[in-house]
């Protein structure tokens, strides 16, 4: 079984990584250079996990397959086992919309917390058509919600609406995970 990875209330003991997760152009890069800026954290985007060959295809237009996924989210997940074996914080985004990639890169690992930036798929294609410079293009959102499970109650998510700033989503996180006052915060 899963052990929890988060909680909606704050907590007695902070976690050592956080996992943000969303759909693309939910904001989990900016989100976690803030929490990064916020905690003094490393942040490691989940992009740069990917290889080549799943860049290419989603610069395509291609949608990934599970079996595409599966080597991405075990580099996600051999970093975070690298930050908890060094007593070490970190904060990775990964979009992480199924609950199988969830307990691949999360599973039973203590201290590892689940943050879910949570937003409507009008606010995120407005939000993609903006963006300049990635590979993922907006005519994949629809793609991205038709594979989005929402993680449930018992992983423990904090869930944080992206409509408002995000160094008030970071905010909002910090205080959810229990830091009390973060610096630059």
């Amino acid at each position: 079984m899963t052990q929890p990875a988060a909680q909606s209330e704050p907590r007695g003991e902070p976690p050592l990584v956080i996992v943000l997760m969303g759909v693309s152009g939910c904001g989990k890069s900016t989100v976690g250079k803030e929490l990064s800026r916020a905690l003094g954290w490393p942040f490691r985007d989940a992009d740069s996990f990917h290889p080549p060959a799943n860049i290419a295809k989603m610069s395509r237009g291609t949608p990934l397959t599970d079996e595409d996924r599966w080597p991405w989210l075990d580099a996600i997940a051999r970093w975070i086992d690298d930050r908890l074996a060094r007593g070490g914080p970190g904060i990775v985004s990964c979009s992480a919309l199924k609950r199988a990639y969830r307990e691949r890169i999360i599973g039973a690992r203590p201290h590892v917390a689940l943050v879910y930036l949570e937003g409507d798929i009008g606010l995120i294609t407005e939000r993609l058509a903006k963006r300049t410079g990635h590979f993922m293009p907006p005519a994949l959102v629809a793609s991205q919600f038709e594979a989005l499970e929402p993680p449930q109650p018992e992983e423990r998510p904090v869930v944080v609406s992206i409509a408002q700033t995000p160094a008030s989503i970071a905010a909002t996180i910090v205080t959810k995970l229990g830091f009390g006052d973060a610096k630059g915060t």
